[in-house]
């Protein structure tokens, strides 16, 4: 366990038996109270910006020394633990005989080289660091002098939030992306096919432009020992530039109305402030026959998601309607079939009323979908063999979820809308 406060110097059956329900899937209760994950209370800021060096040697002036066999605890004291969550999967190395020939009287050259020339090599873990809750800037720099490497990073277990990195011999990165953090604790987890973690540093940014999420499972942020499930939702950041915060509060499990009555939406505009996006898109369970969570498409339907338009609209914030993405159901002809029904309608029917921008994914899957056919589309779901996955021994045929290779191409789908639409500054902001 490490502490801040010491620098280291070392018919209709899809009516009933689909919906968007991932948890239901790995056999969990969907029914998931409101957590501290979304009580974002007025954080303390964060008095200045930290700086972390990874890897063996002397720790570079101003940075915090993180060495490979540095593990994260909590400390409910200090509340300034961090380290890595599995150091017996990292490695560090040093190369720092290969920068003797620089002139080492300047210190902006040798703060540079050591950053360089020393790193750690995580192998699919994260480095966690306890933070206030809030928004951050986080600037990670990658690179070796001897080998080519290629680092991906994402937040939590699979929030991806930047296209792969990959760097030639003596070559360095460094790149920018935004995030929430949420239950006082950033976790960056590192992973590819030959990864390096050369130096973090974390700035706090509370009035950067936050682009908020409410939805359901097939846009949710699966939680960690999900795979292979993925939202579409949790490949959004790495689409945006760091101008931009994706966060995003989709639940496996909900519609329009259930979300709004588990205090979900009061939650987001407690954070919206103006200039803010809020991205709605639900329908897969409002078609549920369950009182908790069912509607009607022309009456409770449009009237539950007005709502999220209107609170945004109060803030400040500029509200998107999206229609639900398909489900994968061919006809005998090849054609994608329309589980959704009067559900589209009412949202084209509402973003017209509105006046509101609208992305139709369910267009736009359909297409994708219909483009790959009946069986190569089968790639983008989760459709696992018997004994592929630990936690679904027996396989899965499931028609609504998205593996990560599908949830990023809807996300990139998503992202060529805006463009389309000229939604600005979204527009501006993407990658």
């Amino acid at each position: 366990m490490n502490d801040q406060s010491t620098t280291h110097t070392s018919t209709e059956p899809w009516r009933i038996t689909e919906g968007g329900d991932a948890n239901a899937a790995l056999g969990e209760s969907s029914s998931i109270p409101i957590s501290s994950t979304s009580d974002l209370s007025v954080p303390e800021p964060l008095p200045a910006p930290l700086r972390y060096d990874f890897g063996p040697g002397e720790v570079t002036p101003g940075y915090i020394a993180v060495s490979p066999d540095d593990r994260y605890e909590e400390n409910e004291q200090t509340k300034g633990s961090y380290g890595f969550a599995h150091p017996e999967r990292v490695y560090g190395r040093e190369r720092s005989a290969m920068y003797s020939h620089y002139n080492r009287t300047d210190q902006s050259v040798m703060t540079t080289d050591h950053l360089k020339s020393s790193f750690c090599i995580p192998l699919g873990t994260s480095f966690i660091t306890d933070l206030p809750n809030g928004t951050y800037q986080i600037q990670i720099m990658v690179g070796d002098e001897q080998a080519a490497t290629h680092t991906i990073i994402k937040c939590g277990a699979d929030k991806l939030m930047l296209p792969p990195i990959d760097t030639l011999p003596g070559q360095w990165i460094s790149k920018l992306f935004t995030v929430p953090v949420i239950d006082n604790k950033l976790q960056l987890h590192i992973s590819g096919k030959a990864p390096r973690l050369n130096a973090v540093e974390i700035t706090a940014v509370p009035q950067v432009l936050k682009l908020f999420i409410a939805g359901d499972s097939t846009v949710t942020d699966q939680k960690e020992g999900g795979a292979p499930y993925a939202g579409w939702g949790q490949m959004l950041p790495a689409l945006f530039k760091h101008d931009v915060c994706v966060d995003n509060h989709a639940i496996s499990g909900r519609s329009s109305k259930s979300f709004i009555d588990e205090g979900r939406l009061t939650i987001i505009a407690d954070q919206l402030k103006a200039g803010d996006f809020l991205l709605i898109q639900f329908g897969h369970n409002d078609e549920k026959n369950d009182p908790a969570r069912g509607t009607e498409p022309f009456t409770t339907y449009k009237d539950y998601l007005l709502q999220y338009i209107e609170v945004a609209r109060t803030k400040g914030a500029n509200p998107i309607l999206i229609t639900p993405v398909s489900r994968r159901y061919f006809d005998a002809n090849g054609f994608l079939m329309d589980t959704h029904g009067d559900y589209i309608v009412a949202v084209k029917e509402l973003a017209i009323e509105q006046q509101v921008p609208l992305i139709d994914l369910a267009e736009q899957t359909k297409m994708l979908l219909e483009s790959l056919g009946e069986e190569q589309s089968k790639s983008l779901f989760v459709w696992l063999y018997p004994g592929e996955y630990i936690h679904f021994p027996d396989g899965m045929e499931d028609n609504t979820h998205f593996q990560e290779q599908g949830a990023f191409q809807v996300a990139q789908l998503v992202a060529e809308r805006i463009r389309e639409l000229a939604i600005q500054p979204l527009l501006m902001y993407l990658r």
